[in-house]
């Protein structure tokens, strides 16, 4: 396979993925993600605005997040979060601890 193909390809499974998140399954929230496997939809934004950044395209947090999301931050809150418990913040924080803020270092 060349390089290209691999790209495209690469770049249809991300759409996929992103469909699947933003459309498919939006009832699946962002700290359950991350508490399961690590990530979520904030940190696919995030490698996106990073991925813009190394490229030298200026894009800020709430740009990457619109960019990801589709909508703003609070209109995706307001359409779709629901109120994590307090057993799910504290696994949160520790999955958060390990899997973004180690990893910003």
């Amino acid at each position: 396979m060349d390089d290209q193909t691999r790209i495209e390809l690469e770049a249809a499974a991300f759409r996929r993925l992103k469909q699947h998140l933003m459309e498919d399954r939006t009832d699946v929230q962002n700290i359950d993600m991350m508490n399961l496997t690590g990530f979520c939809r904030n940190c696919l934004s995030r490698w996106y605005q990073e991925a813009a950044n190394e490229r030298g395209i200026e894009m800020s947090k709430d740009e990457g997040r619109e960019a990801f999301y589709g909508m703003t931050m609070a209109e995706w809150k307001a359409n779709y979060q629901t109120e994590a418990n307090a057993d799910k913040q504290a696994a949160f924080e520790v999955a958060f601890k390990e899997n973004v803020t180690d990893k910003e270092g």
